[in-house]
Formats: structure tokens, C-alpha cells, sequence
């Protein structure tokens, strides 16, 4: 279970979320949309630490740390939580001088010292889940967006983390290349791999979530099903947002 508690995050005398609290169960998928500067990469990268947030408490698993203003968070603290989660980066974030295989290995043998043997099997393992064994061993340079996002996404999953982080894991993306990053996700989603996406794709939030978060202005306007965010939505602030889309009639979930 993922806990985020009265979750606030300042920069200086900006408040960019604002008494976050939400619930996030093992094996469902939750998808943060909203405009842009709305808060939900801010709120995807408090989930695993990248930003310290300002007030409130993150319970991931067993691990559960409070933060106040004056309070420094610990290192060890910060590791310990950290490690249940892999993420996901816009721009993929492959290193360039490894191979597709390697770039997967890396985290388990330089971080958890595991034997390359069995962090090649590993490896292998997820290209294959991902559709990627045939690059194994192919430049991240030589791959398409699509296909270095998957390696990505193998990389991520390469520890076993309680949670997989996505941000904004298709707007890199024309939109034929996207559909194989949708349809990875869809498949790890329909294997029970927890995860938590901020997107403008409100098709890939639609065709994976199972629930969806709309975020304005650092608070979380609305939540539910994506069904009834994108087509009953109640709040008004959501019905204007999701009308600017001109997703119209054809929209389908």
C-alpha cells in the first residue's frame, strides 16, 4: 500500500501541492492528469524522494517517514523507501554508452552487487517482457523513441519494485510509437504491477488506470474511475479541462 498523508511541497514561497492525501493500493494503477504545472510530477517524484516534500508523511510498504519544515530527512531513510520504487522519465534517461542489455543490468550490479550472470538473466528476462530481446545488444542511439522507452521501463522493473513510477512515459512519443509503450504497460498493469503515472495522455490513463487523480493548482480536484473523470466528471474545474481536449464523442474507454 502506497499512503501519501496531508502532503504539502513549497518552492520558497510557492506551494505546488497542497494537503495531498490519497490511498493507493497494491497491483492497481493510478494516473495524475491536469494541466500542466498542476502538481503531478511534483507529486510522482515525492513518492520516491526526488523531491523532499515540504510537510506531511509517505507510507510505502513497511516504510513510513514524516517530514516538517525544520526537519531533515535521512539518507538511509531516503534509500530505504527509494528502492521500492523504479521510474520511468519522459525522455528515457538510457545511458548512451551501454548496450540495451546493460543498461538493464547496470542498477543490479553496480547497486545490489549482483553476479552479472544473473543480472544478464534478469536482463533478458524483462526485454523479453517488453518486447525487446531481439535489441539486447544494440545501442540506445540505433532505437527508436518507442523502443528505448521499453528498454527503459525494463530497467525500471529490474530491482522488483513495489511500485513503478511514469512520468509522462508517452509524450516523447509520436503517436504509433506511444501505442507500444501503452500497450507494455497495459500488459504489466494486467500482471498486477502497481503503478503511478503523471500524463497528458488521457487515452493511455483511460486504457490502463484504475483510477485517475485530476490535479489543479497543487490540489487534487477530483478522483475516481477513469470512465467517470473523463466522461461525468463533476467538478467543474475537470469538465472545463477535459472539453479543451476536443476529445469529444469518439473518445472511448
Amino acid at each position: 500500500m502506497i499512503e501519501l498523508t496531508h502532503i504539502e511541497k513549497r518552492f520558497g514561497d510557492n506551494v505546488v501541492l497542497k494537503d495531498i492525501s490519497v490511498t493507493i493500493a497494491e497491483g492497481t494503477v493510478t494516473a495524475l492528469v491536469g494541466p500542466s504545472g498542476g502538481g503531478k510530477s511534483t507529486l510522482l517524484r515525492c513518492v520516491n524522494l526526488l523531491e523532499i516534500p515540504t510537510s506531511g508523511a509517505i507510507r510505502l510498504g513497511e516504510e513510513r517517514i514524516e517530514f516538517a519544515p525544520n526537519r531533515k530527512t535521512g539518507w538511509d531513510a531516503i534509500q530505504r523507501l527509494r528502492r521500492q520504487t523504479g521510474m520511468v522519465f519522459q525522455n528515457f534517461q538510457l545511458f548512451p554508452h551501454q548496450t540495451a542489455i546493460e543498461n538493464v543490468m547496470e542498477g543490479l550490479v553496480t547497486v545490489l552487487k549482483w553476479p552479472k550472470d544473473r543480472a544478464r538473466a534478469r536482463a533478458n528476462e524483462l526485454l523479453e517482457k517488453v518486447g525487446m530481446a531481439h535489441k539486447a545488444d544494440a545501442w540506445p542511439a540505433t532505437l527508436s523513441g518507442g523502443q528505448q522507452q521499453r528498454v527503459a521501463i525494463a530497467r525500471a522493473l529490474a530491482p522488483s519494485p513495489r511500485v513503478l513510477l511514469c512520468d509522462e512515459p508517452t509524450s516523447a512519443l509520436d503517436p504509433e510509437l506511444a501505442e507500444e509503450v501503452v500497450e507494455v504497460l497495459n500488459r504489466l498493469a494486467a500482471e498486477g504491477t502497481t503503478m503511478i503515472m503523471a500524463t497528458h495522455d488521457l487515452r493511455l490513463a483511460s486504457k490502463v488506470a484504475d483510477q485517475v487523480l485530476f490535479l489543479d493548482g497543487g490540489l487534487i480536484v477530483e478522483s475516481g474511475p477513469p470512465r467517470n473523470i473523463f466522461q461525468t466528471p463533476q467538478r467543474e474545474r475537470t469538465k472545463k479541462f477535459i472539453s479543451s481536449l476536443n476529445m469529444g464523442n469518439d473518445y472511448e474507454i
